[in-house]
């Protein structure tokens, strides 16, 4: 169930908030070590990153990272969640090594640079983690937002001979023409030339099925990717179980599928900003520490 390989040793990790390099050693997951990067030097035009957009996002990005725990989006300490900092298209927040999904804050989240210079938070990103969602914010701009999993059903699809989604559910035609599959696994993503691969998969696509791996969703907001990353799950769970009665599986016709993922995408922005609303009032009063 490891998301990256094991590693005996202890090696030095760089966080630009600390004087010296953090000790971690590997277990089930690898931290971001020796192999990255050298640390930038010091600059004295530090970014403002405490503002208000900043603290929004990091809000709502811990929001998701719960809510998927919730939901059995999680596996152990792996997987990871990204998101562009506001006003700082050269920066990303993500998860720091280490934290189950239902353990993280808005505090503990890192923010991090493309070399793999941890500016903001405790800890370190797992290397996976970096590799892979550095290179996708990067070199797609338009992917202001990446969340990877490994949940069930979604994945499970990805491990099947043809297409992952044969579009006979309603609810997956939300995905209508909107997903690509990267077929080429090459085990883990421990440099950035993994990264650059997958991303060089993705295509136009906002949903893409890694094959025997997981999948990873992308989109302009965190709203819309918690969005499409819920709904993506509960598609491949119907399609699942349609599949298991061992009756043949009718897709919608392709017209009909076509007109029908036009009408579910329109307005489909605002509806995930209340879907998102709704998930935090839920927190707000049954998880309230994950503001914090």
């Amino acid at each position: 169930m490891a998301c990256a390989g094991a590693d005996a040793q202890a090696r030095p990790l760089y966080n630009a908030n600390s004087s010296r390099p953090t000790e971690v050693s590997f277990a089930m997951a690898h931290s971001l070590h020796a192999s990255s990067p050298a640390p930038a030097p010091f600059r004295s035009n530090r970014p403002d990153l405490a503002t208000d957009a900043i603290r929004t996002a990091r809000e709502d990005l811990a929001a998701c990272f719960r809510m998927a725990a919730r939901n059995g989006f999680e596996e152990g300490i792996c997987n990871h969640f990204s998101a562009v900092v506001p006003g700082h298209d050269d920066l990303f927040l993500v998860n720091p090594y280490g934290y189950a999904f239902r353990e993280l804050t808005a505090s503990k989240l890192l923010i991090c640079d493309f070399h793999g210079n941890v500016l903001d938070g405790e800890g370190v990103p797992e290397a996976t983690a970096f590799y892979i969602h550095a290179e996708m914010h990067r070199l797609l701009p338009r992917a202001k937002v990446a969340f990877h999993t490994h949940m069930p059903y979604a994945t499970a699809l990805s491990m099947t001979e043809g297409e992952p989604l044969i579009w006979a559910g309603q609810t997956a035609l939300k995905f209508y023409g909107r997903t690509a599959v990267d077929r080429d696994y090459n085990g883990l993503a421990l440099d950035n030339r993994e990264g650059a691969r997958i991303a060089s998969a993705v295509g136009d696509a906002d949903i893409v099925f890694m094959k025997h791996h997981g999948v990873m969703v992308l989109a302009p907001t965190i709203a819309e990717a918690w969005d499409d990353l819920y709904y993506l799950e509960r598609a491949a769970e119907v399609q699942v179980l349609a599949m298991s009665t061992g009756r043949k599986v009718l897709p919608v016709d392709p017209a009909v599928a076509a007109e029908t993922y036009r009408q579910m995408r329109e307005g489909d922005s605002e509806s995930a900003r209340l879907h998102l609303a709704a998930i935090r009032r839920q927190l707000d009063a049954e998880e309230p520490q994950y503001r914090h």
